[in-house]
């Protein structure tokens, strides 16, 4: 199977490094990786050159946007410029973030399940950060979610969700329209990534109300999206969560936002949400 990474990314010296050595040093060997610069100002660029030289497989590409650090829509036109300057003979696509260290098997192993179900439409293993000196799991999503910073699709079911919303909410999403579209979504328990730094650590004040927001444009409602808040505050030892939330989403609803999924995919997205619900409480 062949494999394209697209990996868009703003200023990360830190990390970058560790990033591509660790997609280098892959058992399978990846096809096509392409960085995406979206406006970087630091070192980045001239750390990823040595290994652009080396390796005829690696590529970069200059995107220009803003310097405003926002989850959403900025990563997903970085991304989609980086897509459309490759050809389509893949049959995995990922998107990766730049700050991710992958162990060498995570190729092998997200391929293995493309290959033994043909159901499978999305795969990962799980985001780990280090805290007190151990790498833990990054708790603010369930374990059975793709998150965004390692997200890969396979080619059939990427084409069918239309590929990535350029939008808040794009990360969540994509995994309920897979769904949708009777594709399983995957995630390898024991296949460990390590995040080198934690969600959100970069993103600046107004983004704390885009979480509203993009429920909204996923046709949540209310209550769910009061749910979701209650869940994610609480994973995150952060009860302002809820605030914000509640906040970003009436936001929307006075602005009318627009919506990035039909009245149908809504209905599926809430009626799936709601069984899950009631599954937990009764396995609880």
């Amino acid at each position: 199977m062949n494999v394209y990474i697209i990996i868009p990314y703003h200023n990360e010296e830190n990390f970058i490094e560790a990033t591509v050595k660790s997609i280098i040093k892959q058992n399978f060997k990846v096809k096509k990786l392409l960085f995406v610069n979206d406006n970087s100002n630091d070192n980045s660029c001239n750390i990823l050159k040595k290994y652009i030289d080396n390796h005829d497989w690696i590529n970069k590409i200059d995107f220009i946007s803003t310097n405003q650090h926002l989850p959403g829509e900025k990563v997903i036109k970085a991304f989609n410029f980086g897509l459309n300057n490759l050809d389509s003979n893949y049959d995995v696509i990922c998107k990766f973030d730049a700050d991710i260290i992958l162990p060498k098997n995570y190729i092998e192993k997200i391929i293995n399940v493309y290959k033994k179900d043909s159901s499978a439409g999305m795969v990962s293993g799980l985001l780990h950060i280090k805290k007190e000196g151990k790498w833990v799991y990054e708790k603010i999503a369930a374990k059975t979610h793709v998150r965004g910073p390692i997200k890969s699709y396979r080619k059939k079911c990427f084409e069918k969700i239309g590929g990535l919303k350029k939008s808040i909410g794009w990360d969540t999403v994509d995994v309920l329209l897979s769904k949708y579209n009777n594709f399983n979504v995957i995630t390898i328990k024991d296949l460990i990534v390590k995040h080198q730094k934690k969600t959100g650590s970069n993103y600046n004040n107004s983004a704390k109300y885009l979480q509203g927001n993009a429920l909204y444009k996923m046709r949540f409602g209310f209550i769910l999206s009061l749910l979701s808040a209650i869940k994610r505050s609480y994973n995150l030892k952060d009860f302002n969560y809820i605030k914000n939330i509640i906040i970003g989403y009436i936001k929307s609803n006075f602005s009318n936002d627009k919506k990035i999924v039909t009245k149908k995919e809504g209905k599926y997205i809430r009626r799936k949400i709601w069984s899950d619900i009631y599954y937990k409480l009764v396995k609880w």
